[in-house]
């Protein structure tokens, strides 16, 4: 009896996702826990397993394309047996459950699937888009094209309706001086294979020749369609940005005496981070200061009763936002912690996208790459951002004298129809104060 295996919702406001590579193919074994695909949401890209063994008979939904949570997109079952012609029709969700890091597979029985008591609906599945309209040329002047690994697009065609002839991309190629142009064979197999126009490649070797390494270059130049989550990223920054009056204060903070009780704390065993003091005083901050704990839609402002803290964490693909719940709620030991295990998910790409969404605030530190300061951008839903420069030796007046002390600029974003020039230098003061205070961090370690 086959099981069709569904997209699953991984997170309350997962809607869609895409399968971004199929870790089976038709015809592959496949037993309890194995990763069948991999997703990638707005947010993150995850591992799906399954929860069935036998063979993937059918693959439904290829890689690259998105389509709606609760989506069939294949089928598993024993070799040879028979598998319903189209995606099997699904009915509404009777009860929601917790969202889960593995594919919610659905037991087939007739033409209709069954998902552990719980039934959902089928949504239309979005196909890819169209491409460009197909170029009007004759199969001689195609292969022309094809054997002087050539481009016919900018060709103009003299034939019949603006066909492109043979003759067309014969005068195309003289006009180009294309009997002159010099290439290694390898370089012309490698353009071919690529797609590339090597007259749109300049050539480094002697006189000119276009060498394997021009080719190479050609192809890191060609465009590329971004990642889902870079995409994201790219559409809520600009609209946050465009849509956000945003302005900027900066507060130097004197971490010298916290760095070495810190030192104190980890020659104890205590292995605390500077993020984790940071946090924490943001923490405390925002409980004097809820004005930065809000968000406001240009009419009206709404106060979190709570502090969701997003931690900015940068990964190759692009940048997530792990959240710390109640962040308010949790002693400096809870913090770390928690801020430890949710960086951890994220370099492992194993973070679920509920515990990216609903950040009340968040904290970007570039404090480990050597940035003295620098501004962020207000994530959609908040009402600030701090940004966290690296700690530095600088020479700075103490009592009256000159010291080397280690400091660290604190730059506070604010969304200007919430919080004032005044408030937001009162946050960031607030901070800095936090920092510097010592029989604080001693009374909370």
């Amino acid at each position: 009896m086959s099981q069709v295996l569904i997209l699953p919702k991984l997170g309350q406001t997962m809607e869609e996702g895409a399968i971004v590579k199929w870790h089976k193919k038709e015809g592959d074994p496949v037993k309890k826990g194995d990763i069948v695909f991999e997703i990638e949401t707005d947010k993150a890209a995850l591992e799906v397993e399954s929860f069935f063994e036998g063979t993937l008979l059918k693959i439904l939904i290829k890689e690259g394309i998105t389509v709606p949570v609760n989506t069939p997109v294949g089928y598993v079952g024993q070799p040879g047996e028979k598998i319903p012609d189209s995606p099997p029709p699904m009915a509404p969700v009777v009860k929601p459950e917790a969202p889960k890091a593995v594919a919610v597979p659905a037991k087939v029985e007739g033409p209709r699937p069954v998902v552990e008591q719980r039934a959902v609906k089928l949504a239309q599945v979005e196909m890819p888009k169209a491409g460009p309209s197909r170029l009007f040329i004759s199969p001689r002047a195609k292969a022309l094209a094809k054997k002087s690994v050539i481009d016919p697009v900018n060709i103009r065609g003299s034939g019949p309706d603006g066909r492109i002839v043979e003759a067309d991309v014969m005068a195309y190629l003289e006009k180009n001086s294309y009997a002159s142009l010099k290439i290694s064979p390898a370089a012309k197999n490698l353009a071919a294979k690529e797609g590339l126009d090597i007259l749109k490649i300049k050539g480094t070797g002697d006189a000119g020749r276009i060498m394997v390494h021009d080719v190479e270059r050609g192809i890191a130049e060609k465009p590329k369609t971004m990642s889902k989550m870079r995409q994201v990223i790219a559409r809520r920054l600009t609209e946050s940005f465009s849509g956000t009056p945003h302005f900027f204060v900066t507060v130097s903070v004197d971490m010298t005496n916290l760095l070495a009780f810190r030192k104190e704390l980890k020659d104890r065993g205590s292995e605390f981070t500077v993020t984790d003091f940071i946090l924490e005083a943001v923490v405390l901050s925002l409980q004097e200061m809820p004005v930065l704990n809000s968000v406001t839609d240009g009419t009206t402002i709404r106060w979190h009763g709570s502090v969701d803290l997003g931690v900015a964490v940068g990964l190759e693909e692009g940048l997530v936002v792990p959240v710390i719940r109640n962040a308010d709620s949790l002693s400096l030991k809870e913090l770390h912690d928690t801020a430890g295990i949710l960086a951890a998910k994220a370099r492992d790409g194993k973070l679920l996208p509920d515990e990216m969404t609903g950040s009340t605030f968040t904290v970007s530190n570039l404090g480990m790459f050597k940035v003295e300061e620098f501004t962020a951008i207000i994530n959609p839903g908040e009402a600030g951002i701090l940004a966290i420069g690296s700690t530095m030796p600088c020479v700075v007046p103490v009592n009256g004298k000159v010291e080397i002390r280690s400091m660290m600029k604190i730059t506070l974003s604010s969304d200007h129809r919430v919080v004032d020039g005044m408030k937001a230098a009162l946050f960031v003061n607030a901070v800095k104060d936090k920092l510097e205070d010592i029989e604080l961090w001693k009374s909370l370690t």
